[in-house]
C-alpha cells in the first residue's frame, strides 16, 4: 500500500487530486462523491516522510540533521517550503549566520561549533 501511494504521488507530480470513492477496508462500506485530499496528503511522498520524521523527532532539528544527513539551514529551508505549501504560515528567509547564532542562543550547539560553522 505504501509503495502504491509513493507511485501515485510521483505520477501526479503535485497536480490536484479529486477522490471519488472512499472504502472502509474492514467492512467494505463505500462512500461515493467528490472529496479533496487533506493538506498533508497533498504533499509529495518524500515531504510526507520528512514531516513524519519531524513529528517522530518531536520537532528536534538536530535529530532531523542526523536522520537525513543534512545541515540545519537545509532542514529549516525544507520545513519552510513545506509549511508554505500547506498554507499554514508565510515564512521569512533567515541567513545561515542568523540560524547558527539562534542555535547557539538556544543551546543546541556549543560556541566552538558555532565558530566552526561561521568560519566556513
Amino acid at each position: 500500500m505504501l509503495q502504491s501511494w509513493q507511485v501515485l504521488s510521483k505520477m501526479v507530480d503535485g497536480q490536484e487530486l479529486l477522490v471519488n470513492r472512499v472504502t472502509v477496508k474492514n467492512n467494505g462500506i463505500s462512500i461515493e462523491g467528490e472529496f479533496e485530499l487533506p493538506p498533508l496528503a497533498r504533499l509529495s511522498f518524500e515531504d510526507q516522510v520528512f514531516v513524519g520524521m519531524f513529528i517522530k523527532a518531536h520537532g528536534s532539528i538536530k535529530e532531523m540533521e542526523q536522520a537525513f544527513g543534512i545541515s540545519y539551514p537545509t532542514v529549516k529551508a525544507r520545513l519552510n517550503r513545506i509549511s508554505e505549501s500547506l498554507g499554514f504560515v508565510e515564512s521569512k528567509k533567515v541567513s545561515e549566520k542568523d540560524d547558527i547564532l539562534a542555535r547557539l542562543e538556544r543551546g543546541e550547539i556549543t560556541v566552538a561549533e558555532a565558530m566552526e560553522k561561521l568560519s566556513k
